[in-house]
């Protein structure tokens, strides 16, 4: 863990609110791309990271420092992500752009693109998102944090509590089956 983190949570700990107001600012727009790729809902993204950061604050007692601060605020996002959705019914949204469906970058209206590219960007984004949320939950929870957050394998497995032969196997099953769910029209 970072020196300033560890000073920032000792602080926090001697009764200084304010140190713990700076990790969430330092934490919370990197927590928020996370959640919203777990629950795929920018609402549900923003309570995810909302209540994360309550039970951090908690719990913060129990933070032993072995790990990194954002991966256990990660493990702690995990865990209130899989709550949320055992509450709601998994509804896949296929439809890009709609009101909390998978967020898109901004439509490039410069002249130099193609014609159409913007139209098979954004289908190819929509056939991604389905793919995505057919995938089981492990193989699509492994396949997000490392394919997108660009985690490491052992943060992975300390943040899911498995071997890392187990998410080396998870990912390796993950990738195959979303090449066989995407089909050989879009490949990643």
């Amino acid at each position: 863990m970072n020196d300033d983190d560890r000073r920032l949570i000792a602080d926090c700990l001697e009764g200084h609110r304010e140190a713990f107001s700076t990790l969430v600012s330092r934490y919370q727009a990197r927590l928020y791309n996370a959640a919203l790729r777990l629950v795929d809902n920018p609402e549900d993204a923003a309570d995810v990271v909302q209540d994360s950061f309550l039970n951090a604050f908690q719990s913060l007692r129990s933070f032993k420092g072995d790990a990194e601060f954002f991966t256990w605020l990660y493990r702690i996002a995990f865990n209130v992500s899989i709550s949320l959705k055992r509450k709601k019914k998994v509804v896949v949204r296929l439809e890009p752009g709609s009101e909390g469906g998978p967020g898109l970058e901004p439509e490039d209206t410069s002249d130099s693109i193609r014609p159409g590219a913007d139209l098979e960007r954004r289908e190819e984004e929509t056939l991604l998102h389905a793919a995505l949320a057919r995938l089981s939950g492990e193989h699509r929870e492994v396949l997000l944090m490392k394919d997108i957050e660009g985690m490491k394998y052992e943060e992975i497995a300390e943040i899911l509590g498995v071997p890392i032969g187990t998410i080396r196997s998870r990912l390796h099953r993950a990738r195959l089956e979303l090449r066989d769910l995407l089909g050989p029209d879009l490949q990643v």
